[in-house]
């Protein structure tokens, strides 16, 4: 597996990382914990050697079962996890990046993940009732102390980037980024381009849309959170196949997939862009980590960009009340 650096930082992880959320949240069924940590062990002797996880997943779950899975690997593996939200009995309640309670998680996600100090935290969302320079301000405390080594932003807009990174200097941003959720490419990625700061698309594969592997007759389990989707109701699956069969006809010239294709395609468009899939399964993980070896040529990318640019895509990422918390 080769490997990239995020950004001007030290920070130097497998082209291809692993996020864990599906493992325990958000994609039912859930496999059992030993298959979990199997599959996790198994993407460290594959060479992957980046891990995303966050205390929310579950909550608390996934972090438990990537510090158990990633145990042995000490000092060969990356984990990023997250901080920003207050939690309550059944999940989730609002957020909350007070400074106090940002080193409060740091210390319950240390004992999780089993580690001494956590490699990458990000902010989970930008919470509007805290600066930003405050919450920089924490971390950098954290970083101080030795209980953290890098800070990162989740899907946070570029002014907020800028103003955190005068105070502490961010390591990576994370945000949804794909060939069918391209926000990213307007002022974010230009941004970090300037500032030297690695970028982290969740999502690669549009929530799974992009395998090809999905059609509008596709059930889903009735827990599964992209039935609240707008972008996945069955109008929606059935209009934006457009793009899959764009991946699908690259994917045959190349002798891949169409999930490759999308991850070859992110992994084309900066040097030190690290996309973080997800997968419950064996075959889908080598699928994930054969993506590192496709090559798209200048030729490829152009004809790409050519052909994405013709095609709509249909339906909202997320409902509107979730979508108003990013990009602030």
């Amino acid at each position: 597996m080769q490997k990239r650096k995020l950004g001007n930082s030290n920070l130097e992880v497998s082209a291809i990382g692993f996020g864990c959320m599906g493992l325990s949240q958000s994609y039912p069924p859930f496999p059992d914990k030993q298959e979990s940590i199997a599959l996790i062990r198994t993407a460290v002797e594959h060479g992957v050697t980046f891990f995303d996880t966050a205390e929310v997943y579950g909550p608390f779950i996934n972090e438990e079962l990537v510090g158990e899975a990633l145990a042995p690997f000490h000092g060969r593996v990356v984990i990023a996890t997250k901080f920003g939200f207050k939690i309550g009995p059944t999940g989730p309640a609002g957020q909350d990046s007070r400074p106090d309670h940002i080193k409060e998680v740091a210390e319950a996600s240390l004992k999780r993940l089993r580690v001494e100090a956590i490699d990458l935290f990000y902010q989970h969302r930008v919470d509007p009732n805290v600066p930003i320079e405050d919450v920089a301000g924490a971390v950098k405390d954290l970083i101080q102390a030795g209980k953290v080594k890098h800070f990162g932003l989740s899907e946070a807009g570029a002014q907020t980037i800028r103003r955190a990174h005068a105070v502490q200097p961010i390591t990576a941003v994370q945000s949804e980024y794909s060939l069918w959720y391209r926000r990213p490419e307007e002022v974010v990625l230009p941004t970090l381009e300037e500032l030297g700061i690695g970028f982290v698309p969740f999502s690669p594969l549009g929530k799974g849309f992009l395998t090809g592997k999905m059609d509008e007759n596709t059930q889903l389990d009735k827990t599964d959170f992209r039935n609240g989707i707008p972008r996945f109701t069955p109008e929606n699956r059935k209009a934006n196949q457009a793009i899959v069969d764009l991946l699908g006809r690259f994917a045959q010239q190349k002798q891949a997939t169409p999930a490759q294709i999308a991850l070859a395609w992110l992994l084309a468009q900066k040097p030190w862009i690290v996309p973080i899939p997800g997968t419950k399964k064996l075959e889908r993980l080598d699928e994930n980590i054969g993506a590192a070896a496709v090559e798209l040529t200048p030729d490829d990318l152009r004809e790409i960009e050519s052909a994405a640019s013709k095609i709509q895509v249909q339906g909202d990422r997320y409902p509107e009340a979730l979508e108003k918390s990013t990009y602030l």
